[in-house]
């Protein structure tokens, strides 16, 4: 275990996981100094200084919070002069205990991480979750034990500092364009991925997604057993869809029909959780009477209500265009969906084709909203745009407009920090605007 008894630590990011890393390190005696430009309202307890070039001098040890950049002057200071920089979640692997599974991908990793969670607890399993999905790591140290199973749902902007953080089992579910605002490229967001599986040694094992290419591409960056899935070909090894119907190798699990949670991509989160308590030892009855029962997650294609013959759903974490395209997917049609948040340099034209067929309206609000009418547009110069502005006149358009067996879903493709705190306040404020119709 490191001794940080009187060590300068250097804390960059006061968010939930700064403040957990925090306070993790002041229980072991370090000298903690938060670094933010907008530190919390309440006071945290610790000195807190900006992020100018100069305020990291006199720090060895840095922890970067997943919301601030390493490409700052604050951070390429502290490299040139040999500081260590780190995340919350390496930081964490030095105590944390425990089976240790590790959940990745552009999207579903909350879904597939909540359901995984679901099976272990369902099997009877000492369980953990934590990670980008509620509970930082750092706080689940002290509940880990080595019978525990710690399920973690992990970013690229946590993955990308690991160096002896491991997982046991690791899924990496797709690896779609995301976050090139923050990564520039697709090959460094690529690269951010795999570290999750990099780490891993001979005894572990990566589920991973065969029909994704981006994901396919990783095989060969792991020592782990790579353990496939894959809805698109049926195979009789790995897990795969046959028929209707899951197979874990040459056991059956369940029909896709008896997934309780909406669109075929969730076929393939149940497939990749189901991998995993398998590799576990898990008994097949039991994954499948755990994934029957599972109630799904809030902001996840999340059912609000029925008012008039016309369903709300809101998929507040879609914010990116690969999961607006699994969301609309999910539907048949009769859809008036919103649109929009804060860009992070996406190309919304691949949305156009999926929603010619199916949209009755295209409601766009936020900061994106001209990115993404000029680049629909462009596509498709017919499909039904309707400039809004914000959550709350997107929804009451789209209240005098739907008919019954309509459909209105928020499915942003976007991030929400342009009139949002978080997906999850930009989610609840939809439920709130739509309940009080």
């Amino acid at each position: 275990m490191t001794s940080y008894s009187n060590k300068k630590v250097l804390v960059a990011g006061a968010g939930k996981s700064g403040l957990a890393a925090a306070k993790y390190l002041r229980a072991r005696g370090a000298a903690v100094t938060l670094s933010d430009n907008n530190p919390p309202a309440a006071d945290p307890g610790f000195p807190v200084i900006g992020q100018s070039e100069t305020d990291s001098d006199g720090f060895a040890l840095i922890i970067q919070s997943p919301g601030v950049p390493l490409e700052l002057p604050f951070f390429e200071r502290a490299r040139a002069r040999g500081a260590r920089i780190i995340g919350e979640l390496e930081l964490a692997a030095e105590e944390l205990t425990g089976f240790i599974i590790g959940v990745t991908g552009a999207n579903g990793k909350t879904t597939t991480t909540a359901l995984t969670g679901h099976i272990f607890k369902h099997a009877g399993r000492l369980t953990l979750t934590g990670g980008n999905i509620g509970v930082p790591v750092t706080d689940l140290i002290a509940q880990s034990t080595p019978a525990t199973t710690v399920v973690l749902e992990l970013s690229s902007f946590q993955l990308e500092t690991i160096e002896n953080f491991r997982a046991n089992i690791s899924l990496v579910l797709n690896i779609t364009p995301d976050h090139l605002d923050r990564h520039q490229t697709m090959e460094r967001y690529v690269d951010a991925k795999a570290r999750l599986i990099e780490t891993q040694r001979p005894e572990d094992f990566a589920i991973l997604n065969a029909a994704e290419p981006n994901t396919r591409a990783l095989a060969g960056r792991t020592k782990a057993s790579v353990i496939w899935f894959n809805l698109d070909q049926p195979s009789a090894s790995g897990v795969a869809s046959i028929d209707g119907a899951i197979w874990l190798g040459s056991s059956r699990l369940m029909a896709e029909s008896e997934i309780p949670l909406v669109g075929r991509h969730n076929v393939e989160n149940v497939m990749a959780a189901a991998a995993a308590a398998w590799l576990a030892n898990i008994p097949i009855p039991t994954i499948a009477d755990a994934v029957k029962s599972f109630p799904g997650v809030e902001h996840r294609i999340e059912f609000v209500r029925e008012l008039d013959g016309v369903r709300y759903f809101n998929d507040s974490k879609a914010t990116n265009v690969d999961a607006a395209e699994k969301a609309i997917d999910a539907f048949p049609g009769n859809l008036w969906i919103v649109l929009g948040g804060k860009d992070k340099h996406s190309d919304y034209r691949p949305l156009a084709a999926r929603l010619a067929p199916k949209a009755k309206g295209i409601l766009l609000i936020g900061a994106a909203a001209p990115i993404i009418r000029g680049h629909l547009s462009e596509m498709n110069p017919s499909l039904p745009l309707a400039d809004c502005d914000t959550l709350d006149k997107a929804i009451r358009a789209a209240r005098r407009q739907a008919a019954p067996g309509d459909v209105v879903l928020l499915s942003p493709a976007c991030a929400s920090f342009d009139q949002y705190q978080s997906y999850e306040h930009r989610g609840r404020s939809f439920k709130e605007i739509v309940n009080s119709l």
